[in-house]
């Protein structure tokens, strides 16, 4: 195995193949059946293309991963938690990520699973649409991460945004064609929802393709500028 850094993210080749790993912040434990792998005496977890849309973004030459040690960090989609496991093990023990979930069931899972496992992801049930009613977020963060199958999810991430994002913060929002629209063409529907966020004051540092991992889908990288 060789390995190479972005940033937190650790790349290792294996029998020839690159693949993104973290380092894994809860020695011997998988979080979705991922692959667990030593380097150096050190664990990490692969991280897969196919069920991270942030890996996918990785994997397809996204060139800024904004997460750092001790980050503070918004995540609104967090469904059961296998992206934010690993953005988990690159924020480590004195980062915080405040993971938005509206779903009882999931949010009981993300619960259940992840967060009693470790101790910087702080699960919130609420409804996107209401930043204001996420009583166990304090400040502002550094990175907010948006990923929701809904028709406005750009104006929603906006909306976290403008309650929690720091000046000059990073936004990475998951930019699902076919929940805007289902028979505009999604290149249409990227430049689309890439000019909401520039009217907004945030500027536009990249917008990455996830096929093959994620048909239809993007993710687009921006700054906020208030």
């Amino acid at each position: 195995m060789n390995e190479s850094t972005l940033d937190s993210v650790v790349w290792i080749s294996i029998r020839g193949e690159k693949r993104i790993a973290t380092l894994n912040m809860v020695k011997g434990v998988d979080v979705y059946g991922e692959n667990l792998v030593k380097y150096c005496g050190e664990e990490y977890r692969i991280w897969d293309p196919f069920r991270s849309k942030l890996a996918g973004a990785l994997q397809n030459g996204l060139r800024v991963l904004p997460f750092r040690n001790r980050s503070k960090v918004l995540y609104i989609g967090a469904s059961t938690g296998t992206t934010v496991s690993h953005i988990s093990d690159i924020v480590g023990i004195n980062g915080v990520i405040f993971a938005v979930e509206s779903s009882s069931r999931v949010g009981r899972e993300l619960l259940e699973n992840l967060a009693s496992k470790r101790e910087n992801i702080v699960p919130i049930l609420a409804d996107a649409r209401k930043p204001r009613s996420y009583f166990s977020v304090f400040g502002t963060v550094e990175v907010l991460y948006c990923d929701i199958a809904q028709p406005d999810q750009t104006e929603i991430a906006i909306a976290n945004c403008l309650v929690y994002l720091k000046p000059m913060g990073e936004l990475l929002l998951v930019v699902k064609t076919r929940s805007i629209n289902v028979l505009m063409n999604p290149k249409t529907v990227f430049a689309q929802e890439a000019k909401k966020l520039k009217n907004n004051k945030f500027s536009i540092e990249q917008i990455i393709n996830l096929e093959p991992f994620d048909k239809d889908h993007a993710l687009i990288h921006a700054i906020y500028h208030p």
